[in-house]
């Protein structure tokens, strides 16, 4: 949810599972009362607020304390989400989520996890060997500094890549908790705007594949059919292995809106059942 999504969090509250985890997101044109209002309001209808930490958007470290200072005095910083952040050119001193993290505060404030991205497609201005050297170096400065992780990715429309990825994060030694990102229910062309912004793969094959198609933008889309083959794909890897791939739970990009999302969550899951 961003600062301004406090209504729609009232309006889905009721279909949220009590103690969800719930992203508050660290946007450029919302300020530092949006953003603590916002953690403040997921906290008090009874779920876990993971703050934002843009990095590249922080202008120094008082800026940095004075946020955490903020959440912290609302019970919001046990959780929060550190991340490069989208502007070209750094703000200030923290050029990447990495140098975050180094800093030695987030302890300080009460942070006790943190939630670090993974990009099973890569990323469009980073390179491959970048994003895996980064990955390795948080998930190492988190360890030592005895701080939980959590590997919280880019959403996904193909399970190819994402296994893969995974794959790849297990091979390197790293058994943190993954959470893969998927957009909840929301309109075609929308879904499509965010892929192409973030460098999703979104070609016909594979949104075919996640269940709709480019010939057809004026519908709406749900994850069911990648979550469900997902979930099929991870058991069967785990009943031909010791290890299989480790801890994987998901993570609800709520495009369409957080009740839509609450609802379609609810619904698939008593379908489940």
């Amino acid at each position: 949810m961003t600062g301004k999504d406090v209504p729609g969090l009232q309006e889905a509250a009721h279909a949220i599972p009590q103690g969800t985890k719930i992203n508050v997101t660290f946007l450029g044109n919302e300020d530092l009362d949006m953003r603590v209002s916002a953690a403040k309001a997921v906290k008090d209808l009874g779920f876990v607020p993971v703050p934002h930490i843009s990095a590249r958007r922080l202008r120094s470290q008082d800026q940095l304390e004075e946020f955490l200072g903020r959440l912290q005095e609302v019970g919001a910083t046990e959780h929060v989400f550190a991340v490069g952040g989208d502007p070209t050119e750094p703000e200030g001193p923290y050029p990447d989520s990495l140098s975050v993290i180094r800093t030695g505060l987030l302890q300080k404030y009460g942070v006790r996890e943190v939630s670090i991205a993974g990009y099973p497609e890569g990323h469009p201005d980073i390179k491959d060997d970048v994003l895996w050297r980064h990955l390795e170096d948080k998930s190492a400065s988190l360890k030592e500094q005895g701080l939980d992780a959590v590997i919280l990715t880019q959403f996904a429309f193909d399970t190819d890549p994402v296994l893969t990825w995974i794959k790849g994060v297990r091979d390197r030694g790293i058994d943190t908790e993954i959470r893969i990102g998927t957009p909840g229910p929301a309109g075609i062309k929308r879904l499509l705007g965010f892929a192409r912004r973030f460098g999703i793969g979104a070609n016909a094959m594979i949104v075919k594949k996640y269940g709709f198609s480019l010939t057809n933008l004026m519908g709406t889309a749900g994850p069911d059919k990648f979550v469900t083959d997902l979930s099929s794909l991870l058991a069967d890897a785990s009943a031909g292995s010791a290890t299989g791939y480790g801890p994987v739970k998901l993570h609800f990009y709520t495009f369409g809106g957080l009740l839509a999302t609450s609802e379609w969550v609810r619904d698939y899951l008593a379908a489940q059942a």
